[in-house]
């Protein structure tokens, strides 16, 4: 059985996944850097081809009321093919360069409950 290499993503805290493949853009298997934010998040659906639609809530600060309200908004991501994830799983999604129009995020790992 021959070893697959896997990159260090480095990030604490997200571990490789157990598969392996041989996409370009996996951060772990192929050469994709990835920078900038990282978000755990819930997947909403997961119809596109290696893409997924993510939701990430976070609270706003409202001054005039000196209150928080919660917001929502949708991200695309990229799924790398060694990642399995379904609708309402907990994800880590980093941030790269544009993928795509509207993808400039990539799926790291499945957070385990």
């Amino acid at each position: 059985m021959e070893s697959v290499k896997v990159r260090n993503v480095g990030i604490p805290g997200v571990k490789p996944p157990e598969d392996t493949c041989s996409d370009p853009l996996c951060p772990w298997h192929g050469s994709l850097p990835v920078r900038g934010m990282v978000f755990t998040v819930k997947v909403e659906k997961v119809k596109a081809h290696k893409m997924i639609v993510v939701s990430h809530e976070y609270l706003h600060f409202v001054k005039k009321y000196m209150r928080y309200e919660k917001r929502r908004r949708k991200k695309h991501a990229y799924l790398p093919p060694c990642i399995k994830v379904q609708p309402g799983d907990l994800v880590v999604i980093g941030e790269t360069r544009p993928l795509a129009k509207s993808v400039s995020f990539v799926v790291l790992g499945k957070v385990e409950r």
